[in-house]
């Protein structure tokens, strides 16, 4: 041994160990210290690893939340663009009433643009706080991208729900006649 540990050269010395499972020992301690296994983790490195991965994954779901939230931000605002773009110039005289969350509001209307809102060919979406006649096509992009905006139309409410009326209803209806000039 040319140069080794004090202790085990007196050990050998004094006789309580032999050579061999000295040679042994120190080939296992130099294995040790070159080996490319996994170190041992104690509690101490072993928590903050656990912090670390939970941080990881807040920050994760907090830019997943963060993705979202921007993403209906951008759908909003491709709303917004357009309403203003396709809004059809309001024209007239006569008031058409609509009621939007409990309140009943009116546009001013004329004839044509009564009748086209009444065949469900024109739509009601609000844009901030006033409201726009779209007609149908820009109103089914508005609604692709906010729901909520389109606040008026007949058309959809026809396409939506299912034939809730039988024909003993309608034939029952049919004997009350509405006037031609009733205006709501």
């Amino acid at each position: 041994m040319a140069k080794g540990n004090p202790l085990q050269e007196q050990l050998l010395k004094a006789g309580l160990v032999k050579k061999s499972k000295l040679t042994e020992v120190a080939r296992e301690q130099n294995k040790a210290r070159q080996s490319k296994g996994p170190p041992v983790l104690s509690e101490i490195q072993l928590e903050a690893e656990r912090a670390r991965a939970e941080k990881v994954e807040r920050d994760r779901a907090l830019s997943a939340e963060s993705k979202a939230q921007a993403r209906l931000a951008e759908l909003r605002a491709q709303a917004r663009q357009i309403i203003e773009d396709r809004k059809v110039p309001r024209a007239g005289q006569s008031e058409y009433r609509f009621n939007v969350d409990g309140t009943f509001r009116t546009v001013l209307v004329n004839d044509d643009l009564r009748r086209k809102l009444s065949s469900g060919a024109l739509v009601i979406a609000r844009l901030d706080d006033r409201f726009e006649l779209l007609p149908r096509a820009a109103a089914d992009k508005v609604r692709e991208r906010d729901a909520a905006m389109i606040v008026l139309d007949h058309g959809q409410g026809a396409n939506a729900e299912p034939a809730a009326t039988t024909s003993e209803d309608d034939a029952y209806y049919a004997q009350f006649k509405v006037p031609d000039d009733l205006i709501w």
